[in-house]
């Protein structure tokens, strides 16, 4: 049988080979400290269970509109203003599968073939195949610790051609858990307007971040109604709710309804059980339990970085946001991937390796996400020490 051309560019996803090959060393009896996959540890917070199970006892699982329930489109709607001082219309708001679904109706809305999307390099893997799925070529963005693992304004208007569409760039970012501000999005916009083209803001991680106080670029005045700015954000992150795949997309004013065709037929709509589960996402009572998690992230980071540092890794710049140090592990090995596979093989430890990133210096780095308590992680750091690891 024949393929499709596309096939051949998207690239399997390492992380999940990883974890793959973890669960098979756990059920050989092998312990494994899982530091690879970006799922926190924590189970989903009790109301948004009780809401779920409230909601299925009814028995009432239809559809549901395209665009999402109006009632946690309007939650949202409320969670912008009261949380992130956002005044953002519940038209505007789009309940998605996932956070991934969200990203493809953007692209799918704003992609023509042979259209070229900036994206940072490291950054999310699937972001780069999801433009080919579009028919889109990626376009690689390389970044480094100098500038936070962040593009600048200079550094997009420098690299933007003929065939550029748009900006994808995330705060906080995955893999490196850096930030930008508001500020520093208003600057990227302002080259991709003055471009002509679209920025695409993936704010996932939004709400975990450690010294600082969660942002949003609809929040900036120059951009809340802008006609060329896309966000996307997930319940899985901050809220816990990883296996429920549900997201949302904010889209221009007027927009709304071009992504609902999309919506129909790429999903019909969203999950009926998550999206009703979702309306106790934003319970005061949630929002605290949420706050001690995020607490107890910082925390985990905080016992981390010392410990890697000590151990011979080198982390130049600190994630204020997100649960993942992208760390330069060249003074230990000289390629990232063998090195991961020795970890998890030798020493019971899962990380992810900097091929999943991108292209720029990946196998110099690992990702080591701290979704485990903090005595694992520091339990997994002692396993390295003792390979006697250094070049």
């Amino acid at each position: 049988m024949s393929r499709s051309r596309r096939l051949d560019d998207i690239q399997p996803f390492h992380v999940m080979e990883l974890l793959r090959r973890a669960r098979e060393l756990e059920a050989q009896g092998r312990d494994i400290i899982h530091m690879e996959v970006g799922e926190p540890d924590f189970a989903t917070p009790q109301p948004v269970i009780e809401a779920a199970t409230r909601f299925l006892a009814g028995g009432d699982v239809h559809y549901t509109p395209a665009l999402g329930l109006p009632a946690l489109r309007e939650a949202i709607a409320r969670f912008y203003q009261d949380r992130l001082k956002a005044d953002i219309a519940p038209e505007r708001i789009i309940v998605t599968a996932g956070a991934s679904g969200a990203l493809m109706l953007a692209l799918a809305a704003t992609t023509n073939p042979g259209d070229a999307w900036l994206l940072p390099d490291p950054g999310y893997p699937s972001n780069r195949h999801l433009v080919r799925a579009f028919e889109g070529v990626a376009q690689a963005l390389p970044v480094d610790a100098d500038t936070r693992y962040q593009p600048t304004a200079a550094q997009v208007d420098a690299a933007w051609a003929e065939r550029t569409r748009g900006l994808l760039v995330a705060t906080p970012s995955n893999p490196t858990g850096t930030l930008l501000s508001v500020d520093e999005i208003a600057a990227l916009h302002a080259i991709t307007r003055r471009r002509g083209g679209v920025l695409l803001v993936d704010e996932i991680y939004q709400g975990l971040s450690y010294g600082v106080e969660a942002e949003t670029a609809l929040a900036h005045p120059a951009l809340d109604t802008a006609d060329d700015l896309f966000v996307v954000n997930s319940f899985s992150k901050y809220f816990g709710m990883t296996g429920w795949r549900l997201g949302w997309l904010v889209v221009p004013p007027g927009f709304a309804r071009e992504i609902e065709k999309l919506a129909q037929h790429f999903f019909i709509s969203p999950s009926t059980p998550a999206q009703h589960a979702a309306l106790a996402a934003f319970a005061p009572g949630t929002i605290e339990i949420l706050e001690a998690r995020r607490h107890e992230f910082a925390a985990r980071r905080n016992a981390l970085l010392p410990a890697l540092r000590d151990a011979g890794f080198t982390i130049a710049t600190e994630p204020q946001g997100a649960f993942y140090v992208y760390a330069d592990v060249s003074r230990l090995a000289e390629d990232s991937e063998a090195l991961a596979r020795r970890m998890i093989e030798d020493a019971g430890v899962a990380a992810t390796p900097g091929l999943d990133f991108g292209h720029h210096l990946p196998r110099r780095h690992l990702r080591i996400a701290y979704t485990t308590r903090s005595a694992r992680l520091l339990e997994a750091v002692e396993r390295i020490r003792a390979l006697g690891l250094g070049r």
